[in-house]
């Protein structure tokens, strides 16, 4: 079977469904979500999104926070619009339903996180990621142009080389026609063919043996993107979310905000020590990679298994009103956090790298664009500064709306895409096979890929 869309979006997080929400005005969309709308990294977001939006902030040190963080590595020109242009799209975020936290005054609480020099976090309550998801989705879900087909797989991505010919890294004007995908309840392959497609699948997080993210971050959009000799860059570069909660046995593991290092939290070791002033002067404010980094290192050289956070010198009754999701998922461990110190350990978090894109969203496959944690688009460099990512999926989404709209009718559908040819391809009778294949490559990743 067929389907014909004028955008074709696969991946259902902030960075696809905002996506959507500005190019459904001009033609038909469809959204592929491999489980469901609200399985997507956004959901599990914590913290908040950083923007500019008090007096005694500015663009100035929300770029230079962001540059710092990177480590050299950030484009320049990429951070300035990206801070610059945040204001206007939690605007528009708002104008979708999505609400933030209030002071008495009626103007935005904010937090602050590591790397931060400023109160400038958005959030609503501690399930920031939440309340964005849930009122993107409410809006998708009643839009007349978008189409969602959640437990849908998508398998790869359709060019030159469905056509019979011959495509290598070298080959010019590569074109991406749509994609061929999966509906998992019917397990018949479909063929999506689009004049604008747009990957936004998410992270690589759960190709690691401890990591914050849900299942369905397995890498899959850079895969294909890869597999069709698309341009990849800064693999390398994996951040690990430095206070999930410990317990071993769990997956995902549960992320502490960072939020809550901004509230006051202190990092100490098993003996109740502070630790943090021998790494850096920010303490346990400093960026993630440097937080990360001293963990790891007091757990070696300790031999210890995890650190703690300690807000018990915080008033209850705040930290229960800033951070209640924290508190109930921690109690069902048998942990008050108001009492007792909450264990972590650095946990795989967020790619910095992916799919190489411009500063329009564009990849090197022509009519393809990426945006989100699966596009690499200078903005972070090395290592993400806190509340970022998101900020960053609805700017990337506004510009390569603005870029892709005026284009899309130029395109036609490539029509000779032959349905998909299953010869060749089986069915695993022993799934055990596979398991111990995921768990074997977790391992590894754990062990000597970060």
């Amino acid at each position: 079977m067929t389907h014909k869309y004028d955008f074709l979006i696969i991946g259902s997080g902030i960075a696809g469904m905002s996506y959507a929400l500005k190019v459904a005005k001009h033609g038909k969309v469809a959204i592929i979500a491999k489980t469901t709308l609200e399985d997507a990294n956004t959901y599990y977001a914590q913290g908040g999104i950083a923007s500019v939006t008090n007096p005694w902030d500015n663009f100035e040190k929300h770029i230079t926070d962001t540059l710092d963080a990177g480590a050299g590595l950030c484009d320049v020109s990429v951070v300035e619009r990206v801070v610059q242009e945040a204001p206007a799209q939690i605007n528009e975020l708002i104008s979708w339903g999505v609400n933030f936290d209030k002071d008495e005054k009626g103007n935005f609480d904010l937090h602050r996180e590591g790397g931060h020099s400023e109160f400038r976090i958005l959030h609503y309550k501690d399930s920031t990621g939440a309340e964005i998801q849930t009122s993107l989705i409410e809006t998708i879900r009643n839009h007349p142009n978008i189409d969602v087909y959640d437990n849908h797989f998508t398998i790869e991505i359709l060019t030159q080389h469905h056509l019979g010919q011959v495509v290598t890294r070298h080959t010019p004007g590569i074109e991406c026609y749509g994609a061929y995908i999966l509906d998992l309840q019917t397990r018949e392959v479909l063929t999506f063919l689009s004049r604008i497609t747009m990957m936004a699948t998410g992270g690589i997080g759960c190709i690691y043996q401890t990591t914050t993210n849900p299942l369905v971050a397995t890498g899959d959009g850079i895969a294909m993107v890869a597999r069709a000799k698309g341009e990849i860059k800064g693999m390398e570069f994996v951040q690990f979310h430095p206070t999930a909660l410990y317990h071993p046995g769990v997956r995902p593991s549960f992320l502490i905000t960072e939020a809550m290092r901004g509230y006051g939290g202190v990092l100490k070791t098993k003996d109740g020590k502070e630790f943090m002033q021998k790494y850096d002067e920010r303490l346990s404010l400093a960026p993630r990679d440097i937080v990360a980094r001293a963990i790891d290192t007091e757990m070696k050289n300790r031999g210890d298994d995890h650190v703690f956070l300690d807000v018990t010198h915080k008033d209850a009754e705040e930290t229960k009103k800033h951070f209640p999701t924290i508190y109930e998922k921690c109690l069902t461990y048998g942990i008050d956090i108001t009492k007792e110190m909450i264990p972590v350990a650095p946990a795989a978090h967020y790619l910095c790298g992916g799919i190489f894109v411009s500063i329009d969203g564009e990849t090197s496959i022509n009519r393809l664009y990426a945006n989100g944690e699966c596009a690499c688009t200078g903005l972070h460099g090395a290592n993400r500064l806190a509340s970022n990512s998101l900020i960053e999926a609805v700017v990337f989404a506004d510009s390569a709306a603005k870029h892709s709209v005026p284009l899309f009718k130029k395109f036609s559908f490539q029509e000779d895409i032959p349905d998909w040819n299953a010869e060749g391809t089986t069915s695993t009778e022993e799934m055990v096979l596979i398991t111990q294949s995921y768990k074997e490559v977790g391992q590894i990743m754990s062990s000597y890929v970060g």
